[in-house]
């Protein structure tokens, strides 16, 4: 019984994952890699007066013509936008637009944490938006030291 129980820890704790899909509508997400996390982190370590970089990989389930990238710190439910230096998700990211459904797509952005930014514990929600619609939404615990 003993063995079952490890064997069902270890597989749990294999398949953990720093980040939550929090309506990737338009999209499979195959991969996330975000500086500052690891796959068993509870939560990612954002250095102020640094830069995180995030990388995604996806695959559209249709065409689309242009991506928008918007990022929120959720902090007790009330979303705060972060200011995002290219929102255009089709520029200076890897992407190429217009995605085609089926193909894998590769993004890759920097955020900078400003030194101004509170050391607080937050959820960053980081969305690829097209026509208003989440080709990507993932959920991110954070915390900013």
């Amino acid at each position: 019984m003993l063995f079952y129980v490890t064997l069902a820890v270890l597989l749990a704790s294999v398949q953990a994952k720093f980040y939550t899909d929090c309506g990737s509508k338009l999209s499979t997400l195959q991969k996330v890699e975000v500086s500052g996390c690891s796959d068993n982190a509870k939560e990612c370590i954002l250095k102020r007066n640094t830069n995180v970089s995030i990388n995604l990989e996806f695959t559209p389930s249709k065409d689309i013509k242009n991506l928008e990238t918007e990022v929120h710190g959720v902090i007790m439910n009330l979303p705060v936008p972060f200011p995002l230096p290219q929102p255009d998700a089709c520029k200076d990211t890897g992407l190429s637009c217009p995605l085609k459904a089926g193909e894998v797509a590769k993004y890759k952005s920097t955020l900078p944490v400003l030194k101004s930014y509170p050391k607080v514990k937050v959820d960053v929600k980081w969305e690829l938006k097209f026509d208003e619609e989440d080709v990507v939404c993932i959920l991110i615990p954070a915390k900013i030291n």
